[in-house]
């Protein structure tokens, strides 16, 4: 069975988000931690949680996605902000345990002309002072499309990064469709040997969750611009391949594509057919 959903707003908590999850025949949804352009979270209703967990299990829902806001990045060129991102992620990790034992996924961060190196450096550094070994959660490193200076461009980066984490149970990967595409790796023309690499340089036992999106963009490209599934330079059959890919097809898929609601539930109702 397809395991898949998209992102929903968590402004009314996680029941009404698991709701929203059923009612677009979804068994797994993802949800950004706090505002996604800032720093401030409404506080965790602990009874909501509760009742989202029990919620969770009668309708046999999978591990659940948070996301990171885009405002949190480890390896900035200057502390404070860096000081900021790693008390952000401190704190997410700390919420994550209303719900435990799901997933936490960032975008590494950029750089800043500090070099990729530097930029891996300073990662590892902020989750080796955030991760703790009695957490649930585990965090995912999301593959990028490698516009600007981010880290995380390649597999080699999310590589270098993992090795430098001393607690490597807690974390794995997020491989976003639409970036590993802008990133370079041909998913649609020979998606087994962009899996074989994976598998070669990271490890896909580390592969926990996959963002499905098309791309207005040819591969390549290093932009990063969703498309609705089917409508981009990937292309539905392609996405369908990586749905159905038996090293993939048990993993939760989170649709990130420009959608509405119904939009979603459109999408959720191709890719289970």
């Amino acid at each position: 069975m397809l395991h898949i959903g998209c992102h929903l707003s968590s402004s009314r908590g996680y029941l009404a988000m698991g709701k929203e999850a059923v009612a677009l025949q979804a068994d797994t949804f993802a949800f950004f931690t706090r505002n996604p352009r800032g720093g401030r979270a409404k506080e965790i209703d602990a009874d909501d949680a509760a009742a989202f967990r029990a919620f969770a299990a009668v309708h046999d829902f999978v591990k659940i996605v948070a996301h990171a806001p885009y405002t949190m990045n480890p390896c900035a060129a200057k502390e404070e902000l860096r000081t900021f991102a790693r008390d952000m992620m401190a704190d997410d990790l700390r919420r994550m345990e209303y719900t435990p034992g799901n997933y936490y996924n960032f975008h590494p961060g950029s750089h800043v002309k500090q070099g990729a190196e530097a930029g891996i450096a300073l990662i590892a550094s902020q989750l080796n002072e955030v991760l703790c070994p009695e957490q649930t959660t585990v965090v995912l490193l999301e593959t990028m499309a490698g516009k600007g200076t981010e880290v995380g461009r390649d597999f080699a980066e999310l590589r270098a990064i993992l090795d430098a984490v001393k607690l490597r149970d807690k974390m794995g990967v997020c491989l976003d469709t639409c970036h590993v595409w802008d990133a370079g790796y041909d998913i649609a023309a020979d998606l087994d040997g962009v899996l074989t690499e994976f598998d070669r340089v990271i490890g896909l036992d580390r592969l926990k969750a996959i963002h499905l999106n098309d791309s207005l963009n040819d591969c390549g490209s290093h932009k990063d611009r969703h498309a609705r599934i089917g409508e981009g330079r990937i292309g539905l059959a392609a996405l369908k391949r990586v749905v159905n890919h038996p090293a993939l097809c048990e993993l939760p898929f989170i649709l990130e594509t420009p959608n509405d609601l119904a939009g979603y539930a459109q999408e959720i109702k191709m890719m289970r057919s």
